[in-house]
């Protein structure tokens, strides 16, 4: 008697569905499906497109998983054909769940409530404290504006003053917000701050909004709370704004465990995974409108939404923060910055074409490998130690000490995951695997993943009712290993040997490799088989250990296999054209990311 779940993505514009199944070997996924996604006009019912998606699963497997009512068969002991043990679902259709943060102190309570509000799977629309530069009517007026599902209101150590969070809640009162979907509840704001402010916060916003109070996510200039307030951001997700989205009741009623925003239910994912090996992980999931990128490092989950930097609706912004140098530098070919600048605003004018030639499918690649880069550029400023440990006693005082220390370490990262359709639907996984080196740049020795069929925030959701489940799915079918990549840290003169190794196979075989500076290689090692690597760095190079510091190590095979970066750290690529294009040429063929790349692209544009 077969035990299976169904779970679904309703996203803004695609409800995907996924079947998981235990077999004699375990979990596995049996089959997934895909409808438009249906929570506006003419259905404005979200459970149309799960349905839609649910029958795709019926039609693929054969099994009857919907009554004639079009309910989900769930039973406890579903057979070969018909019914399933549960059903669960994420969400981020109609925008995801927005909210707004209003703290004392912008790189301290400010900054632990946006990290809450981030974890728990939200878009913030925007940070308000005392120190951000506006007035006071600014600030009113911005508030009133926005029209947030929500508003999580932090601010004072405990014990200390009282003052400045108050005036921040008079600004709220004043500004009388209302939410985003409907004007018949009030605006939910959760108070996460010094406790001995709450009396006072009560008789501010008690009558005018729907007030929530949680402990303090910072009691003391050194730790971080933030589990009770990312808890109630959860719930009141359920309750207020899941609500008000046009059908989610119903969907709420079909499902056996809460609906998860889906960047959270990506972050438990990637949690999961640091937990459960022991490792340090960045993942990423690059979208059309938004790059999310998330990271457990030293223990610790962080999440940051890079709400501009996106593959098609957001494409131009890209190449304004980028600047169309930094974009040129990928690609071999010459062409010329106007001509390029009209490719991109097409993309952004037509969001779902996709690249129909070769040079096409270089330019998306560069341009998915600057939003990448900007968007870890903005997590490593997010990602940090605690800010603002206090030598005097005034909020001045503070923000002068704010010390910016990164929890990102790209030479202890283990391993990097990629999402998204620019990188889960590259034509070739090299084309993945080296998209993620030239953006994230890892040092020293760190293995590379796709998710390959964006299964991640279905299997987060699955954890909540069977870990083991999720785990196992996550395993096997949903990540592609691509392989690792071995990243000298240092700079030498072009040509200059820098790494010599010696790899050890399990059956017995050696092979020796010289890497040269300004050279990648790549060595076959399939997938699932580990290899010795007994590497010998110059004197001025540092593969993990220390500068020149030889070691043993074992590493782990992939679709791609074992890629060795000699293009140093930082990366240097030749400012001058013609050696620019020599040298993305010969790394191109090198790895054989476009094949017969000379012929095709030679002549220029």
């Amino acid at each position: 008697m077969p035990i299976r779940f169904i779970a679904t993505d309703c996203g803004s514009t695609t409800t995907k569905a996924i079947m998981v199944e235990k077999k004699e070997e375990g979990w596995r996924l049996i089959a997934r499906g895909e409808a438009p996604t249906t929570v506006e006009k003419p259905f404005e019912d979200v459970t149309v497109g799960v349905r839609n998606a649910v029958r795709e699963l019926e039609e693929i497997t054969g099994i009857r998983l919907l009554d004639d009512e079009g309910n989900i068969i769930k039973t406890e002991n579903p057979t070969e054909k018909e019914g399933t043990n549960a059903y669960v679902s994420t969400s981020s259709a109609g925008g995801g769940l927005q909210m707004l943060v209003v703290g004392v102190v912008k790189n301290m309570t400010a900054e632990s409530a946006a990290r809450a509000a981030l974890g728990a799977g939200a878009i913030v629309m925007e940070v308000i404290s005392i120190d951000d530069g506006r007035k006071p009517y600014e600030k009113v007026e911005l508030i009133r504006k926005l029209r947030p599902d929500m508003i999580l209101l932090a601010g004072g150590v405990e014990g200390g003053t009282v003052k400045h969070v108050v005036e921040l809640a008079e600004l709220i009162s004043a500004a009388d917000p209302k939410p985003r979907f409907g004007a018949t509840y009030k605006m939910p704001v959760i108070y996460a701050g010094n406790s001995q402010a709450r009396e006072e916060i009560k008789k501010i916003l008690g009558e005018k909004t729907a007030l929530y109070i949680v402990d303090n996510i910072r009691p003391t200039l050194d730790t971080e709370n933030l589990h009770s307030a990312r808890e109630k951001i959860h719930d009141l997700f359920l309750e207020h704004v899941m609500q008000q989205a046009p059908g989610y009741a119903k969907l709420m009623a079909m499902t056996d465990a809460p609906i998860v925003p889906t960047p959270g239910a990506v972050g438990m994912l990637i949690e999961r995974v640091a937990k459960m090996e022991n490792i340090e992980v960045l993942g990423v999931d690059i979208g059309g409108a938004t790059t999310d990128v998330f990271s457990v490092f030293q223990g610790k989950f962080n999440r940051t939404v890079s709400a501009n930097l996106g593959m098609s609706y957001s494409i131009s912004n890209v190449m304004v923060e980028a600047g169309i140098e930094n974009i040129l530098r990928w690609l071999p070919f010459k062409i010329n910055p106007s001509a390029l600048r009209n490719r991109i605003r097409n993309k952004m004018i037509r969001p779902t074409t996709i690249p129909q030639m070769l040079e096409g499918l270089m330019v998306e690649q560069a341009i998915a490998r600057e939003a990448l880069r900007l968007s870890l550029e903005q997590h490593k400023m997010f990602a940090t130690e605690l800010k603002g440990v206090q030598r005097g006693g005034d909020i001045a005082r503070a923000i002068e000490d704010v010390e910016e220390y990164t929890l990102v370490n790209m030479k202890t990262l283990n391993l990097i995951i990629g999402s998204g359709g620019v990188l889960s639907h590259a034509p070739r996984r090299v084309q993945a695997a080296l998209m993620m080196i030239d953006a994230f740049q890892p040092e020293g020795i760190t293995k590379l993943a796709v998710d390959s069929i964006f299964m991640m925030p279905h299997l987060g959701v699955i954890s909540t009712i069977n870990e083991e489940a999720a785990w196992q799915v996550f395993d096997r079918d949903c990540l592609i290993r691509l392989g690792t990549v071995v990243a000298p840290v240092g700079i030498e003169k072009p040509g200059k040997t820098i790494l010599r190794c010696r790899i050890e196979y399990p059956d017995g075989r050696q092979e020796s490799l010289d890497l040269k500076f300004g050279e990648i290689l790549k060595v076959d090692l399939p997938l699932g088989v580990k290899a010795k690597l007994y590497l010998e760095p110059l004197r001025s190079m540092d593969v993990g250990e220390g500068r020149g510091r030889k070691f043993y190590t074992e590493v782990e095979g992939g679709v791609v296999g074992l890629i060795f970066d000699g293009r140093g750290r930082p990366l240097v690529i030749p400012t001058d054209e013609g050696e620019r294009i020599e040298s993305l040429i010969r790394w191109y063929e090198s790895l054989d990311v476009y094949p017969r790349i000379m012929q095709t692209v030679g002549s220029g544009v």
